[in-house]
């Protein structure tokens, strides 16, 4: 596992309040159903723009971006790259 994306789950196990922990899910694992709610995708959406210093894009504010720590990296990579 990379040192990004352990982070990037460490940010979903403070903020996501998931109802399972994070380390017994895999990277594709659906978070919805690990308890994901709209709510704290909001607050997870927050720690992530604070941690890397980037800004959601309305595109990317999506169920499909937040739906598994894979999917998730992929975008916040994707606007780290847009953001230099």
């Amino acid at each position: 596992m990379s040192i990004e994306t352990q982070a990037l789950r460490e940010l979903i196990a403070a903020h996501g309040k998931l109802l399972v922990d994070i380390g017994d899910l895999d990277d594709n694992s659906n978070l919805f159903e690990a308890g994901l709610t709209s709510l704290n995708t909001v607050n997870l959406m927050l720690a992530i723009e604070d941690q890397y210093d980037i800004i959601f894009t309305d595109e990317s504010l999506t169920r499909d971006t937040f739906k598994s720590v894979t999917s998730l990296l992929d975008v916040v990579r994707g606007l780290r790259e847009e953001a230099a």
